[in-house]
């Protein structure tokens, strides 16, 4: 059998030999490292805006890649979340819509609610297992309980370890994690301490999924939901913040950036030493907006409106970066909407494939070559919330509207003069309105686990 790379490259001399195409030397399906971190806020890295909590390693990512402004999360909170990045469909059609809802199976409480991914829902990682790549992952799923089509490795991945229940993933020193379908128990953690704690568990494991792939005649794709920096807020240092006048939560939190930061920076030098560096395209971002806005300390949600659980831009208004050697400009700033459906679509063009067509994302490749694509602002972007009555959201251009309950009226944004949604102009523009619940009453499908009016 002819290696995929083998393959690849073979394609690219026949375009070479016919005139067509010129590729450099390093042409391949590159490989995909994503990393999303959980509850982090919009502010809460330096090349954001942090003041407080330094951030050297996500700066020079930015640096030597893009940093994009105006991307969004696929919900406010956790599971959903995750549900749209791994299908490319928006609140309003994927399988899971919230992180508990009516039926599914039984949680880390015992009662029912958890609703795991179905067998049919198709995920990024099976579509570039099929393209050729090794799929791994190693942190946060909350996509399926043990023993449901929702587990990772019914749902493209390879290989991975961590948390399957998004509530076991509060404990960060955790009495056991899974290893595809082992449990694996961690001797001495009991009580919120212990000699394993999880981030830099999943930061070992991504390190040796790197050693072991980086060579190999496929590439890979390693998704890395790291659980920090969500509360509960244990840690095994408070180092370098030990000494701030500050609460405990806050020592942590700050602790908790800093360690991501220099577990990015592991990871880079990793790529660096394996001499892939320049062959992998590594995505950055969070799940959602910050859990809390710290304001006054850190300021996590920076001028956005809102946080976590806030359909508001605080909500979901995450950080994105995205470093492509010589495809991804460098140093550049971009404020091209998209959000987490394009991500299965997107990872499918930069894999060679042909993105899949019924999904609600699109494929934003050009905008990560920083190409003008004018479809972005041209299109609806939409979002829905059940926790605590049914909430919607939506926004085209430079349009944002929020419907906070059910019943309510909408609220009008212009995100360009007012990205704090400060001012409701919705008595304004009637006609604006008038197509944006046009647009609200065809975006989404029933949902058996999520009813409206539940």
């Amino acid at each position: 059998m002819i290696p995929a790379r083998s393959k690849f490259l073979f394609a690219a001399l026949l375009l070479v030999w016919t005139g067509r195409t010129v590729l450099s030397a390093q042409a391949g399906p590159p490989n995909i490292l994503f990393i999303m971190v959980d509850d982090m806020g919009y502010a809460d890295a330096g090349c954001y805006g942090q003041k407080v909590i330094p951030t050297p390693n996500l700066d020079r990512l930015a640096a030597e890649g893009t940093r994009f402004t105006q991307v969004y999360a696929g919900s406010p909170v956790c599971a959903p979340s995750r549900s749209v990045l791994m299908t490319g469909l928006h609140t309003g059609h994927t399988t899971v819509r919230g992180n508990t809802g009516i039926g599914g199976v039984p949680g880390l409480d015992g009662t029912q609610g958890r609703v795991p991914l179905k067998a049919e829902d198709r995920t990024v990682a099976e579509y570039l297992k099929e393209l050729g790549y090794t799929t791994g992952m190693t942190g946060k799923w909350g996509l399926g309980e043990p023993g449901t089509e929702g587990e990772p490795n019914r749902q493209g991945f390879d290989e991975w370890f961590g948390f399957l229940n998004q509530g076991r993933a509060h404990h960060h020193f955790p009495e056991y994690l899974w290893h595809n379908t082992d449990r694996k128990e961690m001797e001495g953690n009991r009580g919120g301490e212990g000699p394993h704690y999880a981030h830099d568990l999943f930061t070992g494991f991504a390190t040796d999924f790197i050693r072991r792939h980086a060579d190999g005649a496929r590439p890979f794709f390693l998704y890395l939901p790291y659980t920090l920096p969500h509360d509960k807020y244990q840690i095994p240092s408070t180092e370098p913040f030990t000494e701030k006048p500050w609460t405990g939560d806050e020592k942590v939190h700050a602790a908790m950036i800093a360690r991501i930061d220099r577990d990015i920076g592991s990871l880079m030098r990793l790529l660096q030493e394996r001499g892939v560096a320049g062959n992998t395209v590594v995505f950055f971002c969070s799940d959602n907006g910050a859990a809390r806005r710290w304001e006054g300390r850190f300021d996590s949600s920076g001028p956005l409106r809102g946080r976590k659980r806030d359909l508001y831009e605080g909500g979901i208004r995450v950080p994105m970066i995205v470093r492509w050697p010589g495809v991804a400009p460098k140093g550049a700033v971009s404020e091209a909407p998209w959000y987490f459906p394009d991500v299965l679509p997107t990872l499918v063009a930069i894999a060679g494939g042909k993105p899949p067509e019924g999904i609600d994302g699109i494929n934003v490749l050009p905008a990560l070559k920083g190409d003008a694509q004018a479809e972005l602002s041209e299109r609806h972007l939409y979002w829905e919330f059940f926790e605590g009555g049914y909430k919607q959201a939506a926004r085209r251009g430079q349009w944002k509207v929020v419907r906070p309950a059910l019943e309510a009226a909408l609220e009008l944004y212009h995100l360009d003069r007012d990205p704090s949604e400060q001012r409701n102009i919705a008595g304004e523009h009637p006609e604006v309105i008038e197509q944006f619940e046009a647009y609200l009453k065809a975006a989404r499908t029933p949902s058996v686990h999520w009813p409206l009016g539940r």
